[in-house]
């Protein structure tokens, strides 16, 4: 087997005129059968060296004349999978394939002309409708275009038991993932009741036992199946997705059983209990339908992330059903949903290229998930467009560019986001200088979101009256009230009033200096500051 390298070569070199030319019938089959495996390997394995061998699978079904494995070698070629970026190959593929159709080819060529990555800048390739970027904004368009996705999404996680994909901040790279590692105590039944002896519990038999049950179609059993995968032991590992799926199982056999379970496990803080509450009372099953009820346990599965809750809110706020219609968060919620798709493994990949050092890939990486409206996504591509460590971008493009993903992070709620596009006024990063635009932004992540960097930052504006009048009583407040904000604005805050105060006093001995002997003026008389 040639090494991939070189196999890649062979294909960049020829797969602009393979495409050109008719394939034989044989080919054909065999392409297609190459890339079905290839497909096989990459939704089953997790190694690095068995996906590698899938793209070996994908390029020789590409020099076969097919255009789904051209369109997987030219993404790795464009993302550097197995560090074979090569970004110019990538769109000569691309251009090749956008030839024949291919509407994935098209979309990754105007995502590339949208950030200048590789070809000219051109960001008037596309529109989205919701942020009005380019565009009128339009609600209800967002709202179709959201909900197609959103349906899609909430299909495949009715099936799945995968978890959404943690996207971790650039700008705050913890060291760890959060885990989950909730143990629900349930008092329902007398564990394994009929499989104890003298007091002992046969774990490994229990579960035999009980999986037979099950499969002839026993509520009891797949329940008890489910608090074992919940609660954790030898012959089941702890495992939710398994849990839920034993319990949902219950559900559908017995309502009254289920409403039960469910009721106990949403009482202790259970978002997928929680959802599935909602769920029946949305839909009737085993109770009478209550949307507000129904609401209600949506809604506090949400707050924990709960993907199919959270689908299940933004129906009902985008028909009206239990609640006020708003077409507005009908969208952000379709939107949250849209983002739980299997192209969020990007935020995995693109981290991982980034902590290995590979800036160029992690960058195109999360670009693109910027493209698509992630808020992390883009406010991590500004992170890195701001380091200036990326090299498939002009260095003089980069902090326009990252301004602009700034803009679009902050617009979505990201308040540090906010404090970023201040700064870039205020230096003329990537615009010119304009205080007063940045004191503008200051002051909305100082009202808005309680930002003590924000009302540092204006304080100091006040003080110096850079941008809008000096004020310096509001500066000092605007200091006191950063150091109550957070406890990490205290030792800038003291330095900062230290300096404010001394110069308010050399002000105060020089003003003094300047009066003449025995006149006589009061500190509230308006001269005494206009004199100064």
């Amino acid at each position: 087997m040639k090494p991939l390298s070189l196999v890649i070569e062979i294909l960049i070199l020829g797969v602009t005129i393979k495409i050109r030319k008719q394939a034989t019938k044989n080919s054909t089959d065999e392409g297609d059968q190459l890339y079905r495996m290839g497909t096989k390997i990459l939704q089953q394995s997790k190694s690095q060296k068995q996906k590698a061998e899938a793209y070996i699978l994908f390029a020789k079904a590409a020099d076969m004349g097919n255009l789904k494995a051209m369109e997987k070698m030219a993404d790795a070629l464009l993302f550097g999978n197995f560090g074979m970026q090569n970004i110019t190959a990538a769109i000569q593929l691309y251009e090749s394939l956008a030839k024949e159709g291919s509407y994935k080819a098209q979309n990754a060529l105007g995502f590339l002309s949208s950030y200048g990555i590789g070809m000219e800048y051109d960001q008037a390739k596309g529109y989205r409708y919701l942020s009005g970027i380019n565009v009128l904004q339009n609600c209800e368009v967002a709202l179709n275009h959201y909900k197609k996705v959103a349906d899609y999404i909430a299909d495949k996680l009715e099936k799945s038991e995968g978890i959404p994909v943690e996207k971790v901040r650039l700008t705050e790279r913890p060291e760890n993932l959060s885990s989950n590692s909730e143990i629900l105590d349930w008092d329902i039944y007398q564990y394994y009741k009929f499989l104890a002896e003298r007091g002992d519990v046969q774990i490994q038999k229990a579960l035999y036992y009980f999986l037979k049950a099950a499969k002839a179609g026993s509520a009891n059993a797949m329940a008890f199946i489910g608090k074992m995968y919940l609660e954790g032991n030898a012959a089941a590992p702890q495992n939710n997705a398994t849990a839920f799926k034993y319990f949902s199982m219950a559900a559908n056999k017995n309502y009254a059983e289920a409403l039960k379970y469910f009721q106990k496990a949403a009482e202790k803080g259970w978002p997928n209990a929680q959802f599935q509450l909602g769920f029946m009372y949305y839909s009737g099953s085993g109770v009478w339908k209550d949307y507000k009820v129904a609401f209600k346990y949506f809604y506090l599965a949400s707050q924990s992330g709960q993907p199919l809750a959270i689908y299940y809110l933004a129906e009902m706020y985008a028909t009206g059903t239990g609640v006020l219609r708003s077409c507005r968060t009908a969208v952000e919620l379709y939107k949250g949903v849209c983002e739980l798709g299997h192209w969020a493994e990007k935020f995995l990949t693109a981290y991982f290229a980034y902590k290995d050092g590979d800036i160029d890939s992690s960058l195109v990486q999360y670009a693109l998930l910027a493209e698509m409206g992630y808020e992390v996504a883009q406010s991590n591509s500004a992170f890195i467009l701001e380091s200036k460590k990326a090299n498939i971008l002009e260095k003089e493009k980069m902090y326009p560019m990252a301004l602009l993903l700034w803009n679009r992070a902050a617009i979505q709620g990201n308040v540090f986001a906010r404090v970023k596009i201040g700064d870039y006024h205020y230096y003329g990063y990537g615009t010119k200088k304009d205080y007063r635009t940045a004191a503008t932004h200051y002051s909305i992540a100082a009202d808005k979101y309680h930002s003590a960097q924000a009302m540092f930052n204006l304080a100091y504006m006040y003080e110096h009256g850079l941008g809008i009048a000096k004020d310096i009583h509001l500066a000092r407040r605007l200091y006191d009230m950063a150091a109550q904000t957070s406890p990490d604005a205290h030792i800038p805050v003291f330095f900062a009033l230290v300096k404010l105060e001394t110069m308010h006093l050399v002000q105060d001995i020089l003003f003094f200096n300047e009066i003449p002997p025995g006149t006589l003026i009061m500190r509230d008389d308006p001269n005494f500051l206009e004199q100064k």
